[in-house]
């Protein structure tokens, strides 16, 4: 299995950003979504994050003819009894922004011990042969209130376990190391430098 071109099946600037580095081991030319503007939007109506990354890989793979690797990562807090989960990205309802969806999760945890939480991130990759997936999760906890000005998304409020700092506190290679998009990932490449002639 020779892959010479992957196109990551997302519009999302900042997961581009992140994947490509993660990603910048491979002698591989890297694409996304940004690069086929007729890719239309993909509706994530499936009930769970493996059920969406692979309908979101399917789709990109059969427009573009090239292997596609597509994520779809949730945020599940016990005590909210694993939410916002596959909902992560639109939590605050249609017109949902990051700001709004922490806004939420915090409101939600007001006054709550149990603040444990944890990442996952499922990888589809689709070839013209196969499809396989890949899991990446971190726990820890939700913090009371936002802290760091990195990351994206629930960073701001998520603190791994282990670390004092939030993922928003964290240097982008420090955070890759140890992410669940991170974890997902190496699981990607080893797969990808053990069966392929990249």
């Amino acid at each position: 299995m020779e892959i010479n071109k992957l196109v990551l099946a997302t519009r999302n600037v900042n997961k581009i950003e992140e994947m490509k580095e993660l990603l910048s081991d491979l002698e591989i030319e890297v694409l996304s979504a940004l690069d086929f503007p007729e890719l239309e939007e993909v509706d994530e109506d499936q009930p769970t994050l493996e059920g969406n990354a692979l309908k979101k890989a399917r789709y990109v793979h059969k427009v573009t003819q090239l292997p596609s690797l597509s994520d779809d990562t949730g945020l599940e807090v016990e005590a909210l009894n694993g939410a916002p989960g596959v909902y992560s990205a639109r939590y605050s309802g249609e017109h949902a922004t990051y700001s709004s969806n922490v806004a939420k999760l915090l409101n939600e945890l007001s006054g709550m011990e149990n603040r444990r939480a944890q990442f996952r991130s499922v990888m589809a990759l689709v070839t013209a042969t196969s499809e396989f997936t890949f899991e990446g999760k971190v726990e820890g906890v939700i913090v009371e209130n936002e802290r760091g000005d990195g990351g994206f998304g629930y960073d701001p409020v998520f603190k791994p376990i282990g670390f004092k700092e939030t993922f928003a506190e964290l240097s982008s290679q420090q955070k890759n190391e140890i992410s669940h998009r991170g974890l997902a990932i190496q699981k990607v490449l080893d797969f990808l430098l053990a069966n392929s002639q990249v």
